[in-house]
Protein backbone atom coordinates (compact mmCIF):
# COMPACT_ATOMS: atom_id res chain seq x y z
CA UNK A 1 0.00 0.00 0.00
CA UNK A 2 1.21 3.74 -0.92
CA UNK A 3 2.03 6.21 1.70
CA UNK A 4 -0.06 9.43 1.69
CA UNK A 5 3.05 12.29 0.51
CA UNK A 6 2.46 15.21 3.75
CA UNK A 7 2.81 18.58 3.92
CA UNK A 8 2.21 21.20 6.66
CA UNK A 9 -0.53 20.56 9.05
CA UNK A 10 -1.48 16.97 7.41
CA UNK A 11 -2.59 14.51 6.70
CA UNK A 12 -5.64 14.69 8.87
CA UNK A 13 -5.41 11.43 11.27
CA UNK A 14 -7.35 8.37 10.42
CA UNK A 15 -9.61 8.12 13.38
CA UNK A 16 -10.25 12.03 12.69
CA UNK A 17 -11.22 11.57 8.93
CA UNK A 18 -13.55 8.36 9.79
CA UNK A 19 -15.29 10.41 12.44
CA UNK A 20 -15.40 13.06 9.84
CA UNK A 21 -16.57 11.05 7.05
CA UNK A 22 -19.17 9.24 8.75
CA UNK A 23 -21.07 12.56 10.08
CA UNK A 24 -20.51 13.55 6.57
CA UNK A 25 -23.18 11.13 4.66
CA UNK A 26 -21.64 10.28 1.43
CA UNK A 27 -24.07 8.62 -1.08
CA UNK A 28 -23.09 6.65 -4.08
CA UNK A 29 -22.12 9.80 -7.24
CA UNK A 30 -22.02 12.40 -5.00
CA UNK A 31 -20.57 15.83 -5.64
CA UNK A 32 -18.10 16.16 -2.78
CA UNK A 33 -15.25 19.16 -2.37
CA UNK A 34 -12.88 18.86 -0.05
CA UNK A 35 -11.80 22.13 1.09
CA UNK A 36 -8.68 23.33 2.34
CA UNK A 37 -7.85 19.49 0.79
CA UNK A 38 -4.23 19.10 2.28
CA UNK A 39 -2.93 16.11 1.34
CA UNK A 40 -5.89 14.64 -0.39
CA UNK A 41 -6.14 12.44 2.49
CA UNK A 42 -10.03 12.92 3.33
CA UNK A 43 -10.59 12.85 -0.19
CA UNK A 44 -8.84 9.47 -0.62
CA UNK A 45 -10.78 7.56 2.19
CA UNK A 46 -14.26 9.00 0.77
CA UNK A 47 -13.62 7.21 -2.75
CA UNK A 48 -13.44 4.45 -0.78
CA UNK A 49 -17.04 5.13 1.03
CA UNK A 50 -18.73 6.26 -2.01
CA UNK A 51 -18.81 4.50 -5.31
CA UNK A 52 -18.91 7.22 -8.57
CA UNK A 53 -17.67 10.47 -5.78
CA UNK A 54 -16.73 13.15 -8.12
CA UNK A 55 -14.36 15.19 -6.47
CA UNK A 56 -13.24 18.63 -6.11
CA UNK A 57 -9.84 19.10 -4.14
CA UNK A 58 -9.32 22.81 -3.55
CA UNK A 59 -6.37 24.09 -1.68
CA UNK A 60 -4.67 27.74 -1.97
CA UNK A 61 -0.89 26.04 -1.34
CA UNK A 62 0.76 25.00 -4.44
CA UNK A 63 2.53 22.60 -1.85
CA UNK A 64 -0.53 20.52 -0.91
CA UNK A 65 -1.84 20.92 -4.59
CA UNK A 66 1.62 18.59 -5.33
CA UNK A 67 0.93 16.28 -2.48
CA UNK A 68 -2.61 15.89 -3.80
CA UNK A 69 -1.92 14.87 -7.13
CA UNK A 70 0.75 12.21 -6.21
CA UNK A 71 -1.16 10.92 -3.95
CA UNK A 72 -4.06 10.88 -5.57
CA UNK A 73 -2.49 8.96 -8.41
CA UNK A 74 -0.65 6.54 -5.84
CA UNK A 75 -4.12 5.52 -4.94
CA UNK A 76 -5.80 5.45 -8.39
CA UNK A 77 -8.28 8.29 -7.17
CA UNK A 78 -10.38 9.15 -10.52
CA UNK A 79 -13.10 11.60 -11.15
CA UNK A 80 -11.15 14.27 -9.40
CA UNK A 81 -10.24 18.16 -9.86
CA UNK A 82 -7.76 19.60 -8.28
CA UNK A 83 -8.53 23.84 -7.67
CA UNK A 84 -5.69 25.87 -6.73
CA UNK A 85 -6.87 29.11 -4.45
CA UNK A 86 -9.24 30.52 -2.04
CA UNK A 87 -12.11 28.27 -1.70
CA UNK A 88 -14.51 31.01 -1.52
CA UNK A 89 -13.17 32.22 -4.77
CA UNK A 90 -13.47 29.36 -6.61
CA UNK A 91 -16.67 27.79 -4.98
CA UNK A 92 -18.67 31.03 -5.79
CA UNK A 93 -17.13 31.35 -9.32
CA UNK A 94 -19.66 31.25 -11.88
CA UNK A 95 -17.62 28.64 -13.99
CA UNK A 96 -18.09 26.32 -11.11
CA UNK A 97 -20.64 23.40 -10.71
CA UNK A 98 -24.10 25.06 -9.90
CA UNK A 99 -24.28 22.11 -6.95
CA UNK A 100 -22.42 20.12 -4.32
CA UNK A 101 -23.51 17.13 -2.50
CA UNK A 102 -21.47 17.42 0.56
CA UNK A 103 -18.16 19.13 1.72
CA UNK A 104 -15.47 18.49 4.13
CA UNK A 105 -13.69 21.84 4.82
CA UNK A 106 -10.20 21.47 6.76
CA UNK A 107 -8.64 24.77 5.81
CA UNK A 108 -10.89 27.68 7.73
CA UNK A 109 -9.75 30.50 6.14
CA UNK A 110 -13.04 32.47 4.67
CA UNK A 111 -15.36 30.09 6.57
CA UNK A 112 -17.94 32.44 7.13
CA UNK A 113 -17.92 32.66 3.19
CA UNK A 114 -17.33 29.14 2.32
CA UNK A 115 -20.05 27.80 4.47
CA UNK A 116 -22.46 30.20 2.96
CA UNK A 117 -21.23 29.13 -0.47
CA UNK A 118 -21.84 25.61 0.12
CA UNK A 119 -25.27 26.05 1.34
CA UNK A 120 -26.36 27.94 -1.88
CA UNK A 121 -24.87 25.26 -3.90
CA UNK A 122 -27.64 22.82 -2.06
CA UNK A 123 -25.22 21.06 0.36
CA UNK A 124 -26.69 18.50 2.43
CA UNK A 125 -24.17 18.49 4.60
CA UNK A 126 -21.02 20.14 5.60
CA UNK A 127 -18.35 18.91 8.28
CA UNK A 128 -15.60 21.51 9.18
CA UNK A 129 -12.39 20.17 11.58
CA UNK A 130 -10.91 23.24 13.57
CA UNK A 131 -8.46 23.27 16.25
CA UNK A 132 -8.82 27.02 17.39
CA UNK A 133 -11.60 27.68 19.46
CA UNK A 134 -12.32 31.07 17.95
CA UNK A 135 -12.73 29.19 14.43
CA UNK A 136 -15.18 26.46 16.33
CA UNK A 137 -16.90 29.58 17.77
CA UNK A 138 -16.96 31.19 14.01
CA UNK A 139 -18.12 28.15 12.14
CA UNK A 140 -21.32 27.13 14.99
CA UNK A 141 -22.10 30.96 14.52
CA UNK A 142 -22.08 30.84 10.77
CA UNK A 143 -24.18 27.55 10.59
CA UNK A 144 -26.67 28.77 13.10
CA UNK A 145 -26.98 31.72 10.74
CA UNK A 146 -27.85 29.52 8.34
CA UNK A 147 -29.86 26.99 9.74
CA UNK A 148 -28.16 24.15 9.43
CA UNK A 149 -26.03 23.58 12.72
CA UNK A 150 -26.26 20.00 14.13
CA UNK A 151 -23.57 19.52 16.43
CA UNK A 152 -19.74 19.64 17.46
CA UNK A 153 -17.92 16.41 18.55
CA UNK A 154 -14.68 16.91 20.37
CA UNK A 155 -12.01 14.10 19.75
CA UNK A 156 -9.57 13.27 21.31
CA UNK A 157 -6.79 10.60 19.99
CA UNK A 158 -3.95 9.06 21.81
CA UNK A 159 -1.47 6.64 20.01
CA UNK A 160 0.53 3.91 22.28
CA UNK A 161 4.53 4.72 22.55
CA UNK A 162 7.46 2.32 24.26
CA UNK A 163 8.36 3.53 27.40
CA UNK A 164 11.03 1.53 29.32
CA UNK A 165 10.16 -2.03 27.99
CA UNK A 166 6.56 -1.25 27.92
CA UNK A 167 3.62 0.62 26.68
CA UNK A 168 2.47 4.60 27.42
CA UNK A 169 -0.14 6.96 25.48
CA UNK A 170 0.53 10.29 23.81
CA UNK A 171 -1.86 12.71 22.97
CA UNK A 172 -2.94 13.98 19.51
CA UNK A 173 -3.62 17.50 19.05
CA UNK A 174 -7.59 17.39 19.73
CA UNK A 175 -10.06 18.54 17.07
CA UNK A 176 -13.41 19.89 16.80
CA UNK A 177 -15.42 18.31 14.18
CA UNK A 178 -19.04 20.95 13.85
CA UNK A 179 -21.53 19.55 11.34
CA UNK A 180 -23.96 21.49 9.37
CA UNK A 181 -27.02 19.25 7.83
CA UNK A 182 -30.00 21.36 5.69
CA UNK A 183 -33.44 20.48 6.97
CA UNK A 184 -34.62 18.38 4.01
Amino acid sequence: MSEIVSVSGGPTKPEIIAVSLSKLGLRDGDRFADVGCGTGSVSIEAAKIARNLTIYAIDAREEALLATETNFKNFNIANARLLAGEASDILGSEDFIDSIDCAFVGGTKNIDSVIRILVEKKARSIVVNAVRIETVVRTIEAMKKLDIFDEVVHISVSRSAPIAGETMFKPENPVYIVVGKTKN
